[in-house]
Parts: structure tokens; C-alpha cells; sequence
């Protein structure tokens, strides 16, 4: 490292944030460029680093710091992206903490013998070094069925990854017919969340044309009352891939309405479907994804927090039987106040009562995970707040564990696995629903709460429902797109 890198003396605290801050400052352009120009996402154990602020950037430092329980710091990472951007990269997914944390490893090992930083990165890379073929043939289109709750998050989140334009755009979102000023009200509901704060972006409305313009993507609102009822290639939008947020329809025959219309090619469900249709959890069964699927479901938000979790402990440990307690946050499906509601309890006040209700999620892990079949049960209370749920999972297990280990397991598939995206982990012991809004994985093991006794166990998961739940949609959405990035590293 050159010595305007070197770390200063941990006791001038402020100047060391100053000069890691600076450190950032320079690292974000070169982010931006990467992602902009290359299609090349970079994070930091698993935390994307494009459009992001100085102090997230610092932040995402910090959490590795504490989970990994090593000194990776801004002073280390720097060198790092800067022979990064040296290279001539594919279109890939770089995780530039584990980068970073490999060489330190390496520095730490080798001495006196290791390798400089620009060797190092251009070997570790070097499988991603001139390979220019695109991730996907051609930029996928994507419409949206439905603009409430998940619709405008999910909106957010293709808009944040629409990088070169060369993969996946959002070309349009479908609603109902709407009354005057329906365009500035839903534009309005985009731009400012009470739960998920402000929009990172602009948005501009063209009436004249039913158009939203977010970050300068042009994107057609189209009034409609049926799936059918749409010609997508009038507004030269074609082969698109339909998300269908409504929840209206559920199974095969109604979802294959989207279909029928020109332009449209396949359809996602973010909810659980009925009959055949599959039901996928991002991580742990999307290799029943095939090319030619036309109808793909993402199941619940309950599912896709709890499934890898389960899946893993029951590989480790085997489940002989558990209960699924769901902690559930209200949603528009409950009553403000007390009215009439065709399920039971449901038309009790969300904002005043604790609300005992059914829950398919502990069933519906069996299709994600069929080796559970017959082991789980589940309930879930509504509570009165917006959002961020949590799972409590009592579990009997074929093997004695202890907390420690039963942790450090959990702990170790959060960091390094294929699953680092399902599954994270936190070890604060002051944690509440609320910090863990927008929280990207699909579900948080709150360790801290963790209890063992034996091959007795309850394991407590966070999740943002809404947030974390579109993430895994997200995920799904690039898979069932064919859309092919390179990844480092590649976990086991």
C-alpha cells in the first residue's frame, strides 16, 4: 500500500474517519463507472455498493468488521477496487469485501513473499478478465401488474439495478382505471413511502403521454381492467416478462390471462400459487426453474424467510419436528378499524388488537424443501405495526447441539455460502423490528435470542416483509430472464 494509505494511530479517531471518508469519496466514482459502464455490481458481503452514500459505504465496512471479526477498513479496500478498475472485466457480481479479506488473508500468510495488490486482484479475477459476451441476448422488458405495496418497491428496485440498459428494464406498470390526477397521486405514493422513506432518484410525469420518467426510464402507465385486455407492443414493448403483484389471480388459468395479450411471454406471481404451478424459493429450489416455464410463483414472504434456514439446519441437523410462531406485521388485507372481513378475526381493528390468525408458510416450505413433509406446523399473529415480521422456530432436532455452535453455523452459512443472500445474521443485542427495514436477505437470525437445550432448539428470524420479500422476487426475475452474471467469489 502507498503510505498515503497507511492507518493512523487509533487514538485520533477523527482523523481517522476523515481520512477513510476521503478514501470512499474516491472510491465511489470508480463504483459508478464500473456499474454504469460494465454491468459490473460491486458489494461488500453481499451489500451493493452502487448509488450509495459515504457513510453506507463506511457502514457496510463496519458490519464486516463486526460479523467477520477482522480489520478490514476502508484502508484495505481502497488499493483493492483501484486494481480492480485496471482490469478489463466481464459483466459480473464482484464481492469487493471478500476480495479484500482474501488478501489480507494472503498478506498475512505470505509475508515478505506475497504478492502485490494489482498481482493479486488480476489472479483472483482472472476467469472474468476479457470475457465480453452479454449476460442476456438482448435487454429483457418487465411490466408491472399491479403499483400497491410490492408493486412500487419492486419498481425501486429494477430502476436501482437498471445500470447500461443492456439487461432488464422496466418498460411499463398496469393499473386500474383511475380518476383525475390518478397519475400525480400514484407518482406521489412511489416517491415517498412512510415505511421505506424517499425514492433515491427523480421522478418526473408526463401526463400528456401517461408516462413516469424515474432515473431517465421511460416508463409507460397503462390503464386496464383485465390481463387480456392489453397490447404491449404498441408501446414497442415485446416477449416482456409480466409481475403480476395483485394477488388476484393465483393459479394457472387466471394467471394465464397475461398471456394473451401481444407482447406478453412470461408471468411471475409474487404470492404463493395454487394447483401445479411452482412455487419458488430464490436459493433453495429455483433449479426447478426451467427456460421454457411460462408461469413461475414466488411464494410468501414467510416462506422465502424461513425455507433456508430450515433447509440448512435440517441438512446439518436433521428436523425430527417444529412449529412455525409467525410475528407478523399488518397488511391492507386487515381492517384500520372494525368492520366486516370474511376470515376469521380479520375484522378486528390491525391498529389496536393482536390478531391471531392461519398461516400456509409452514406448509408451503414442503414444496420448497420436501424433506420437511409432515415435520412442521404453523400459526401467525397479525400485530399492529407496518412492516418487519419475525419467525420464531422451535425445532426438535436428530442431533444435540449447543447454542455456540448451532450459532457459528448459521453464522458461517450467513458469510460464506451460496445462501449469504437468504440468510443473515446479527449479533446485536439490542436489536428491534425496526432497524431491520430494508434489509435485502430474506430473513435475519437474531442469534443473541437463539436458545439450545440438547436437540431442543428455538432460532428467532427477522425479516422485512415487504422489502426482503421483493428481493427474492428480484432475484427470481433475472433467473427466469435467463440473464447469466459472473460471479466472485464462487461460494459452495
Amino acid at each position: 500500500m502507498s503510505d498515503s494509505n497507511v492507518r493512523p494511530s487509533v487514538d485520533d479517531y477523527f482523523g481517522d474517519w476523515k481520512q477513510r471518508e476521503a478514501l470512499v469519496q474516491e472510491m465511489i466514482p470508480v463504483i459508478g463507472k464500473m456499474f454504469n459502464r460494465y454491468n459490473i455490481g460491486i458489494y461488500i458481503y453481499g451489500r451493493p455498493l452502487h448509488n450509495r452514500s459515504v457513510t453506507f459505504i463506511m457502514k457496510s465496512h463496519r458490519f464486516v468488521r463486526q460479523v467477520e471479526r477482522n480489520e478490514m477498513s476502508e484502508f484495505e479496500s481502497h488499493p483493492v477496487l483501484m486494481a480492480m478498475a485496471k482490469l478489463d472485466l466481464c459483466h459480473a457480481n464482484i464481492d469487493l469485501g471478500k476480495l479484500t479479506v482474501r488478501f489480507m488473508e494472503h498478506l498475512e500468510a505470505e509475508g515478505d513473499a506475497a504478492k502485490d495488490v494489482d498481482t493479486f486482484v488480476s489472479e483472483e479475477l482472472a476467469y472474468l478478465i476479457g470475457q465480453k459476451a452479454k449476460p442476456v441476448p438482448k435487454s429483457q422488458d418487465v411490466v408491472l401488474y399491479g403499483f400497491g405495496r410490492i408493486g412500487r418497491l419492486m419498481a425501486r428496485l429494477l430502476i436501482e439495478r437498471t445500470s447500461t440498459g443492456e439487461v432488464m428494464r422496466l418498460r411499463a406498470i398496469v393499473i386500474r382505471p383511475g380518476g383525475e390526477g390518478d397519475l400525480v397521486k400514484r407518482a406521489s405514493l412511489f416517491t415517498n413511502d412512510s415505511v421505506h422513506g424517499a425514492f433515491q432518484g427523480t421522478l418526473r410525469i408526463d401526463e400528456e403521454n401517461k408516462c413516469l420518467i424515474a432515473n431517465g426510464n421511460v416508463i409507460q402507465v397503462i390503464y386496464a381492467n383485465s390481463p387480456d385486455e392489453i397490447d404491449y407492443t404498441k408501446y414497442d414493448i415485446d416477449d416482456a416478462l409480466i409481475i403480476d403483484n395483485t394477488g388476484k389471480w393465483r393459479d394457472e388459468e387466471g394467471l394465464s390471462l397475461h398471456l394473451r395479450s401481444k407482447g406478453a411471454a412470461k408471468v411471475m406471481l409474487t404470492a404463493p400459487g395454487k394447483g401445479a404451478l411452482k412455487n419458488i424459493v430464490y436459493g433453495i429450489n429455483d433449479n426447478e426453474m426451467k427456460p421454457d416455464d411460462k408461469i413461475i410463483t414466488a411464494a410468501s414472504c414467510t416462506t422465502n424467510a424461513i425455507a433456508p434456514v430450515l433447509k440448512v439446519v435440517n441438512d446439518e441437523y436433521g428436523i425430527i419436528h417444529g412449529h412455525i410462531e409467525t410475528v407478523h406485521a399488518y397488511t391492507n388485507d386487515q381492517n384500520l378499524i372494525d368492520n366486516y372481513h370474511s376470515g376469521h378475526r380479520r375484522g378486528r381493528s390491525a391498529a389496536l388488537n393482536m390478531v391471531l390468525t392461519e398461516t400456509g408458510a409452514a406448509k408451503a416450505v414442503v414444496k420448497a424443501v420436501p424433506e420437511l413433509e409432515g415435520k412442521l406446523t404453523g400459526n401467525a399473529v397479525r400485530v399492529p405495526i407496518p412492516n418487519v415480521s419475525m419467525a420464531i422456530m422451535t425445532l426438535t432436532l436428530e442431533k444435540e447441539t449447543t447454542k455456540e455452535e448451532l450459532n457459528e453455523f448459521l453464522r458461517q452459512i450467513a458469510l460464506h455460502s451460496k445462501l449469504q443472500n437468504q440468510i443473515s445474521y446479527t449479533q446485536s443485542e439490542d436489536a428491534v423490528s425496526s432497524d431491520f427495514v430494508g434489509t435485502r436477505e430474506a430473513g435475519i437470525v437474531d442469534s443473541n435470542a437463539t436458545i439450545v437445550n440438547g436437540n431442543h432448539c428455538v432460532l428467532y428470524l427477522w425479516y422485512d416483509n415487504e422489502f426482503g420479500y421483493c428481493c427474492q422476487v428480484g432475484r427470481m426475475v433475472y433467473k427466469m430472464a435467463g440473464v447469466d452474471y459472473r460471479e466472485y467469489p464462487v461460494e459452495a
